[in-house]
């Protein structure tokens, strides 16, 4: 794809214009089929709504692409609802991360205790992985039965083992939600059942299916097993995508009254890799039909382009007490957004950074990050770094930098007290 810079009027993050602080460059990034990548500084509108060319019925929905986490479509990606059995996915992830530490093995053994049996079991009559009374079952069979079975007792058996009891747990769940960015997630248990607490909305939904995706490929096959059998009674995994859609293999359905019928589903077609998350139907055919047609549609329509090579120079930031006034900014990885297949996706990509970057510093230094929008929604969001090593400058120049950033400093106060 060829490059014109015709209409580029000056460079992100322009040296000289940014005073210490947050520091934002924007530029249009507009992708026309002639096989020619503008860019310029005028404000763009993204794709209009109808463009997109889908129209979901499921109350909230997201679609998006693992690799960059691009965002192909959302309906009301924001609203917290119960997750119901999707929830499982939180549960799974902490094993996994607990067995990534050390903490646990998949050989390890837990008991069965008579609240696992009596609130997730056979006498409960939801999902179960029909785990017996005071039996002993391993980390593994457990995990098979959680997934594949959708087993609350497999989860609760789990949380009592891990955390003592499932409040404690679901105090670790909510900790472990944290630190992947899940801000707004709240969990009152192991396995989805009613609770108040238990609340999540499709987008971090979609977002913890990409991070299990990404971090735990060895565990991630256990969602694609398409039956397990557990205490001679064999059951088969309760996602429709595995046997309706062409490279299908995750992740997980959920039900309760409070929540309706969602789930989050992956597929890979010609090597790319869409993850759809959905809530809130009020049919089991509804969400299955649902759910294919937003992964079919997502393939069919868009594919890969790349808006900056590797260690591309994306912008500039503004150096403080440098021989040089400002550094080139770049990602270490190409830049890569899913674009419509026919038509013209207008993308604006801005980088942001804390800034002015002080001197002296090496090449490589990590300042900020570039983030492209389509239309309202974040596309895909890259960390950059310096281009170059930057070393001290003179004692006049930081002298010089030192009275700029001040008067800059002063004249923003007194505008924020107008």
């Amino acid at each position: 794809m060829a490059l014109s810079t015709s209409r580029f009027h000056r460079p992100l993050a322009t040296p000289g214009r940014l005073s210490r602080g947050l520091a934002v460059g924007a530029l249009l990034v507009a992708f026309a089929w002639s096989g020619v990548l503008l860019a310029a500084n005028n404000s763009v509108q993204g794709a209009k709504k109808e463009e997109a060319g889908f129209d979901g019925d499921a109350p909230t929905a997201i679609l998006t692409e693992a690799s960059s986490g691009a965002v192909l479509f959302e309906k009301n990606a924001d609203e917290l609802r119960a997750p119901s059995s999707m929830m499982k996915l939180v549960t799974a992830e902490v094993v996994f991360h607990a067995i990534k530490q050390g903490d646990i093995k998949l050989t390890d053994e837990f008991r069965v205790s008579e609240n696992a049996w009596r609130r997730g079991g056979a006498p409960a009559g939801g999902s179960t992985m029909f785990a017996a009374l005071n039996s002993k079952i391993s980390v593994d069979d457990l995990l098979h039965g959680a997934i594949i079975q959708s087993g609350n007792d497999a989860c609760i058996v789990l949380a009592e083992a891990m955390a003592g009891n499932e409040r404690a747990f679901a105090e670790i769940m909510t900790k472990r939600a944290r630190e992947l960015g899940l801000a707004r997630s709240t969990f009152g248990n192991s396995n989805g059942l009613p609770d108040p607490a238990n609340k999540m909305t499709v987008r971090e939904l979609a977002t913890l299916a990409r991070y299990i995706i990404q971090t735990y490929p060895e565990f991630y096959k256990l969602f694609g097993e398409k039956e397990f059998t557990w205490n001679k009674i064999r059951q088969p995994n309760r996602n429709p995508l595995l046997n309706s859609l062409e490279g299908a293999d995750g992740l997980k359905t959920g039900f309760t009254k409070e929540g309706g019928y969602g789930m989050v589903g992956s597929a890979v077609q010609n090597g790319t890799r869409l993850i759809v998350a959905i809530n809130g139907l009020e049919d089991p055919d509804d969400r299955a039909t649902e759910a294919k047609k937003m992964l079919e549609w997502g393939f069919r329509n868009f594919e890969v382009r790349t808006v900056f090579a590797e260690n591309q120079t994306i912008g500039y930031a503004k150096v403080f007490g440098g021989d040089t006034r400002s550094v080139a900014l770049a990602s270490h990885e190409p830049v890569k957004v899913m674009v419509q297949k026919n038509g013209s996706d207008k993308l604006i990509a801005r980088v942001v950074y804390s800034g002015p970057v002080r001197a002296p510093f090496e090449a490589g230094q990590k300042v900020g990050v570039v983030k492209v929008w389509r239309g309202a929604n974040v596309a895909v969001e890259t960390p950059v770094y310096t281009a170059d090593a930057v070393g001290r400058g003179s004692t006049l120049r930081r002298a010089v930098d030192g009275v700029a950033e001040l008067a800059i400093g002063l004249f923003r106060a007194g505008a924020e007290k107008l």
